[in-house]
């Protein structure tokens, strides 16, 4: 496992990505259903962002909420920018709490759904979940026509 600020700046790169991804879909594009019936590209993207929120809030919680990985997009993030917007403040905010953490926040137990998890191994668990929703995300910009762009 990496180290926890390896891997906080790892996240702060897919984050990154996936603004640049998602900021140029219109909302057709945005509102096609995904395979496997998991919502809408809107919320791929959305969630590509929650995940990240979810971990810091999490962290300064003592426990992430299952729920909180499974939420939809909310109405007023209809075209790409405005989920790329978001996305940008979810990096404000992720950035933040790296910036005040110090190395004991990650040797905390953090309560999960799946049991008490240590906030590195959360964290682990946090960017390889953002890393698949990027691909995610990119293979679907691709197949929008979007031009390939290289992965973290």
């Amino acid at each position: 496992m990496r180290p926890p600020r390896e891997l906080g700046a790892h996240l702060d790169t897919i984050l990154a990505h996936g603004e640049r991804l998602v900021r140029p879909l219109r909302i057709r594009a945005l509102d096609r259903p995904l395979p496997a019936g998991e919502g809408c590209v809107r919320d791929l993207a959305f969630r590509l962002f929650r995940g990240a929120l979810a971990y810091v809030d999490g962290m300064d919680m003592g426990e992430l909420r299952q729920a909180w990985l499974r939420e939809t997009a909310p109405p007023d993030l209809v075209e790409g920018a405005a989920v790329a917007r978001y996305g940008a403040l979810v990096r404000g905010r992720v950035a933040g709490w790296f910036e005040g953490a110090g190395p004991g926040e990650f040797t905390r137990i953090i309560e999960t759904g799946g049991g008490p998890s240590t906030g590195h191994a959360l964290l682990d668990r946090a960017v390889s979940r953002a890393e698949q929703q990027l691909r995610d995300l990119r293979d679907v910009a691709v197949g929008l026509g979007a031009p390939v762009e290289e992965l973290p």
